[in-house]
């Protein structure tokens, strides 16, 4: 650790004034996270503004490879674009840079971590961890107590997920023409292909040529590299709807070998950082409202399917937590706790 810290590790937040940014700060002090200096930083246009840590005003400072020296821990919050410049330049000087963006996931000397299903894989870092994407962790986290009961040999999921994935501008549209739409005006569509007030959209980031969409690919591709199964049958599609925060995926597992709904259900609440609610008979499951705000992902609707020997469940998680900055802050103490 850093000698001007002490004991305690220098913590920079790229994108210390973004959605996930701000986050990320909340959770550092909710989790006492040991910050022996804080340095948050951000691109030109938000430097020079201040964040608050801990009841204390910080400024923020511009994102540059010299803002990395002496730093043990990086947080990426921001853009592909500042984690490809400059995660390199942060582990160059000694930090570990842990990374919100695609932009270092599929890198084969990057570890792709979610703390609770594959923290072995820290061990071989290079100074670049990847997080990551936000539909991508609650996903494997309902996935990974079926897959160590019964394995997994196809999955089918559809994602609904919270404007709130695609940063404060998701945010604001939604609330923009929501108003707009109870004035009577024409609600104006800028962030997202089509509008997302009182709508769904059947499509998140980007189309490919093969008709998938570049959200849908991550989520396949991602789960493959944690799982360490590149051959995993995952079919996916991915919907945006009016939800503030909170991604939620209908799954449908087909496991290699036999599983009961009520072994799973098991399986599911006895997993560190899932939570199982649901009770049909009292019409109690798990919706994104309940899940906004809080760590653990929630799972349930867990039925056997009337067709077959698969499972069908119903799975949520906070976006912005667990989806992005909880996980982040969790790889930084898993770290920790490897150290010694």
């Amino acid at each position: 650790m850093s000698e001007a810290s002490g004991s305690k590790p220098v913590v920079a937040v790229v994108g210390a004034t973004g959605a996930v940014g701000e986050v990320l700060l909340d959770i550092l002090a909710q989790r006492n996270f040991p910050v022996g200096d804080l340095r948050p930083l951000a691109s030109e246009r938000s430097a020079g503004t201040s964040v608050t840590y801990r009841g204390k005003a910080y400024e923020v400072g511009l994102a540059e490879p010299n803002a990395f020296e002496g730093v043990d821990f990086v947080f990426f919050a921001a853009t592909g674009a500042l984690s490809k410049d400059l995660a390199p330049e942060a582990a160059k000087r000694g930090a570990v840079a842990i990374d919100k963006s695609s932009t270092w996931r599929m890198d084969p000397r990057v570890p792709l971590v979610v703390p609770e299903i594959n923290p072995e894989a820290l061990r071989g870092h290079e100074g670049i961890v990847a997080c990551p994407n936000c539909t991508t962790i609650g996903f494997v986290m309902a996935l990974e107590p079926i897959r160590r009961a019964a394995g997994l040999r196809r999955v089918i999921v559809t994602t609904m997920q919270a404007v709130s994935g695609a940063g404060r501008p998701g945010l604001d549209e939604l609330e923009n023409q929501t108003a707009a739409i109870a004035r009577g005006d024409e609600p104006v569509v800028e962030a997202f292909p089509a509008r997302i007030a009182q709508n769904v959209i059947p499509l998140c980031e980007t189309f490919r040529d093969d008709g998938y969409s570049t959200e849908e690919v991550k989520l396949l591709f991602e789960t493959r590299k944690i799982f360490d199964a590149p051959e995993l049958d995952v079919t996916m599609t991915c919907t945006r709807v009016p939800v503030p925060i909170g991604h939620s995926a209908s799954i449908f597992v087909e496991t290699e070998r036999p599983l009961s709904a009520e072994d799973a259900r098991r399986a599911l609440a006895n997993f560190p950082g899932v939570t199982v609610v649901d009770d049909p008979g009292r019409k109690i499951f798990p919706t994104p409202h309940d899940v906004a705000g809080k760590d653990e992902v929630m799972v349930g609707r867990i039925r056997k399917d009337l067709n077959g020997d698969g499972l069908w469940l119903f799975q949520v998680a906070d976006n912005l937590r667990k989806g992005a900055a909880t996980n982040a802050v969790q790889i930084a103490e898993t770290l920790l706790r490897q150290r010694g």
